[in-house]
């Protein structure tokens, strides 16, 4: 079975990983509100802005408004509201509109208490602080467009350099699944089966 591997450990891969989030973008049926929303209640300042009508990768003669918000490293999420853009299909399944979402770091616990209590404020509903297994804590929300918002701090100062345990889950995955799939069984159980062996190794939780 081939297993992805770490991209340094493929020699045919060169020695390059990007070295931050330029921007990340999605759609707005309303820029004012989003605007006023990653503005005034998120504090990113308005980084700059675009207006085309056609897109420069492709061509299409989509009409645009394009604006970006900056964060504190510099990085920055980025809106396009497009001229009679339909609305979006809803999802096929409940969990897309749970898992898909952007997370925004901030400084701590104590600062993260604050934005719940500003987000709250302003009429925004929080879901959380929600410890993440020790790793992170994070509170959740949408913004104008009902996109998912999460904004987080590590509890684990090395949060996001565990790569050999990652990459061993991994490996654990999806042998799991695709041991499955071979024997016929149902994925999904045998998923959840081999989730309670990690947390009861790994958490010490009891099932």
């Amino acid at each position: 079975m081939a297993v992805a591997q770490n991209s340094h450990d493929l020699a045919s891969t060169p020695a390059l990983v990007p070295r931050m989030l330029n921007h990340y973008a999605r759609v707005t049926h309303d820029v004012g509100a989003t605007a006023d929303f990653y503005g005034r209640i998120l504090g990113m300042e308005i980084a700059s802005t675009i207006m085309d009508d056609h897109i420069p990768s492709t061509g299409d003669p989509y009409p645009y408004f394009h604006i970006f918000f900056r964060m504190g490293d510099g990085s920055t999420m980025a809106f396009f509201e497009c001229t009679e853009l339909p609305l979006p299909s809803a999802p096929s399944h409940p969990a897309y509109d749970v898992f898909d979402h952007i997370a925004l770091e901030v400084k701590d616990s104590d600062e993260l208490a604050r934005w719940k209590e500003w987000l709250v404020s302003q009429g925004v509903e929080v879901l959380g602080p929600v410890d993440h297994k020790g790793i992170i804590e994070s509170i959740y929300f949408r913004d104008p467009n009902g996109y998912r918002l999460e904004l987080t701090t590590p509890i684990d100062p090395a949060w996001n350099h565990h790569g050999k345990q990652a990459q061993e889950d991994l490996t654990l995955w999806l042998q799991a699944r695709q041991q499955a799939q071979v024997r016929g069984e149902n994925v999904s159980e045998a998923m959840v089966a081999l989730i309670h062996r990690v947390k009861q190794q790994r958490y010490k939780t009891e099932i």
